[in-house]
């Protein structure tokens, strides 16, 4: 049976993440409160962020921006996109 939670980014209840994705606090934060459909669309978002940021996530400054990004998308009334980001077709 499948660990549910009330995603707090989704506003429902909806199947949780299988484990903890991201150390300390805030890693048990997202376990806690967001679903597996909620983490993905993070994954997408973060993709777009490395991307467009051109980050490389072992420099501890771009860590700490991707993780203050998570902190807004989740927590905190969402992670904008940069003012020069297209989507792709």
């Amino acid at each position: 049976m499948s660990r549910m939670v009330k995603c707090v980014l989704l506003g429902i209840e909806a199947e949780g993440l299988d484990y903890v994705t991201y150390p300390g606090e805030l890693g048990q934060r997202v376990y806690d409160n967001v679903s597996k459909q909620a983490w993905q669309q993070w994954l997408t978002h973060q993709t777009m962020l490395l991307n467009e940021y051109r980050l490389t996530p072992i420099e501890p400054k771009d860590r700490k921006f991707l993780e203050q990004e998570m902190e807004k998308f989740f927590f905190g009334g969402g992670s904008s996109r940069p003012d020069e980001y297209v989507p792709g077709d």
